[in-house]
């Protein structure tokens, strides 16, 4: 086993996602996925693709984007090290939903549906881990939607931080411009820079540049459901 692989199968057996699934699983991922290190910039897929799958960020973080009307193109989530996103044919589903772009030098597993088919002849349970992944995916979208609805600015920053940094191995570490963080919670970056300064002087957040460290997430999480 490369130092790779050993690097991603400490991060799958450590992940909430496959939690309830034996270690084996796991080891049958990275064993007919393929891992691959991309530059920052590099596309990881691309939405549109006929070629689905399941995908694992297991160092760095990509940018997820859609296309809006307009002919637009929104980022619509940040997934750091310890995300899974994806969807399967399996399941009647279609062409991938998003373009994944590198933020930053990053190691991504990539399981095709080919390589789940074969994994399910020996382990059926995989096809109730992907649906487990695909609900998962589902929840995070509705509940940022409901962020966008209801949640007024200092409230809905905070959310998003907490949940862009729930999956990762350093929880109180995000790698993301204030730029992005703008555009993911649909405020100017204005804005968002007011209340992440405020967010400093309350010692809630260090602000470094392309870096937010949260210092208090309990705090934070109170800000969110205030």
């Amino acid at each position: 086993m490369t130092q790779d692989s050993e690097i991603a199968l400490a991060l799958l057996r450590a992940s909430r996602w496959l939690a309830p699934y034996p270690q084996g699983l796991a080891q049958a991922l990275i064993a007919e996925g393929a891992l691959a290190r991309l530059a920052a910039g590099q596309w990881a897929q691309a939405e549109g693709d006929e070629e689905t799958g399941l995908m694992v960020v297991v160092e760095g973080a990509v940018d997820l984007y859609c296309q809006a009307p307009g002919d637009r193109e929104v980022r619509v989530g940040h997934a750091g090290a310890g995300a899974a996103l994806g969807q399967t044919m399996r399941f009647g589903g279609g062409p991938r939903l998003v373009t994944a772009v590198c933020a930053e030098a990053s190691l991504l597993l990539r399981i095709s549906d080919t390589g789940l088919e074969r994994i399910a002849r020996h382990r059926p349970d995989v096809w109730r881990a992907v649906a487990a992944l695909v609900y998962l995916q589902l929840r995070s979208a509705l509940q940022t939607a409901a962020e966008l609805a209801a949640l007024p600015p200092r409230q809905r920053i905070a959310a998003r931080l907490l949940a862009l940094t729930r999956s990762r191995p350093e929880p109180s570490v995000l790698n993301l411009n204030q730029q992005a963080l703008a555009e993911l919670v649909g405020l100017t970056r204005k804005t968002v820079n007011v209340h992440l300064a405020a967010f400093r002087r309350e010692g809630l957040v260090v602000l470094e540049y392309g870096r937010i460290a949260l210092l208090d997430p309990r705090r934070l999480q109170q800000i969110a459901d205030s």
